[in-house]
């Protein structure tokens, strides 16, 4: 009988700065508080940020992978990705970004391929570029869970996206409201963003987990939902991490219209 493979969940946007990397490292949190083993794939290749959040000098790399995979060197699949504790390791960014360039998109179906065989969820940081490398990544992946921001660029630019999914027939999204994330910012009621995206927005983050010592967490590479008292004092936003993680390990639910 072939072994389960785990769920793969790309975590993206339509412009940067809307929080897509600490929400990722935060849903890694959540998958360890219920014991699944996860892997964070740092695609976002020219600017990756999850070693830097994790505070963590990391070694290895995709870029290492690749190289190595391109000169027979290759060997295991976990000899380049690092551990952050027990249940979360890491496939790193390039360190230098010239390097980015070396990464053909043939490897990102490899590597999500073999990562599914060794852990209960693949999450990918990527970021807002519609290159290559992330439609590759896109088809691929089981779900692909899009942040976005109660500002008008960042809404514009995500309703050009999902019409051209609605062009080519792709449902495999979900779409998450981050109020988190800039909580002065009140330019459109969610009727509003739902209209203007022509979709519906399937979570929220409240204005309430708006962390101020946000930086104290990052220089001491620690992920948020990790705190012991997260739960408790974010109880809303626990919860809807809670069911963001339990929809990704379903069978995708329902469909967007």
């Amino acid at each position: 009988m072939a072994s389960r493979k785990g769920k793969t969940l790309c975590i993206s946007s339509a412009k940067g700065g809307v929080g897509k990397t600490i929400t990722t490292l935060n849903l890694a949190g959540i998958y360890e508080l219920i014991s699944k083993k996860v892997l964070i794939v740092d695609l976002d290749l020219y600017g990756g940020g999850i070693a830097t959040a994790l505070n963590r000098p990391f070694e290895k790399s995709i870029y290492t992978m690749v190289d190595d995979i391109n000169n027979n060197r290759y060997r295991e699949f976990r000899d380049y990705v690092e551990q952050y504790d027990e249940y979360i390791d890491v496939l790193a960014s390039p360190k230098d970004p010239r390097q980015a360039n070396k990464i053909d998109a043939k490897y990102i179906d490899l590597i999500l391929d073999r990562a599914s065989n060794f852990y209960d969820v693949v999450l990918i940081d990527s970021n807002h570029i519609l290159n290559e490398i992330n439609v590759m990544m896109m088809d691929k992946v089981d779900e692909i869970l899009f942040i976005v921001t109660n500002d008008p660029l960042d809404l514009k630019n995500l309703k050009s996206i999902l019409s051209i999914f609605r062009d080519v027939n792709l449902k495999n999204y979900r779409v998450l409201l981050n109020d988190s994330r800039d909580p002065f910012k009140n330019y459109f009621t969610l009727y509003d963003i739902k209209n203007i995206i022509k979709t519906n927005v399937d979570y929220t983050l409240s204005k309430r987990m708006f962390i101020k010592d946000i930086d104290v967490y990052l220089m001491n590479g620690k992920i948020v939902t990790l705190d012991k008292h997260f739960a408790k004092v974010y109880t809303k936003d626990y919860s809807t991490l809670m069911t963001i993680a339990a929809d990704a390990l379903g069978d995708g639910g329902e469909e967007n219209e």
